[in-house]
């Protein structure tokens, strides 16, 4: 093989390498805690929405925003706000996982996993439904 090939080769590598770095999600999984300590890293977080407290959301003021509070798989609670639509039959999750970043005191979602109980569900995707906020 030629050395320019090869370098053909390696540049198509790389730039493969470069474009799947781009398009996967990068964030870990972590409880508040820990994405608490780490204010700017995005973190994806498991937990359940406390279904005790209430849910703000006005459609009349903003209805793409809305905010939650989620306890953890560790049992810490935290304020959770989404830019984006509260998706359909939220309060009827019975997991949620959050991908953002703390901001303040408040942990800003930028996408919303939710796996909703069985009977909602068609057997073709376990009950999960992904949000994404609107940019």
């Amino acid at each position: 093989m030629k050395k320019t090939h090869i370098i053909g080769i390696v540049v198509i590598a790389v730039a493969i390498g470069v474009i799947l770095s781009m398009v996967t999600d990068a964030a870990t999984y972590a409880d508040f805690q820990l994405a608490q300590a780490s204010p700017g890293d995005q973190f994806q977080v498991v937990g359940q929405l406390n279904k005790e407290k209430e849910i703000e959301f006005s459609p009349q003021k903003d209805a793409n925003s809305f905010a939650f509070y989620m306890i953890d798989q560790n049992g810490s609670e935290q304020k959770v706000v989404f830019n984006g639509a509260k998706p359909q039959d939220f309060e009827r999750s019975e997991q949620v996982v959050i991908t953002g970043t703390f901001e303040g005191e408040d942990f800003h979602a930028d996408k919303i996993l939710m796996k909703c109980p069985s009977k909602y569900n068609d057997g073709s995707n376990d009950g999960l439904t992904e949000i994404r906020a609107e940019k």
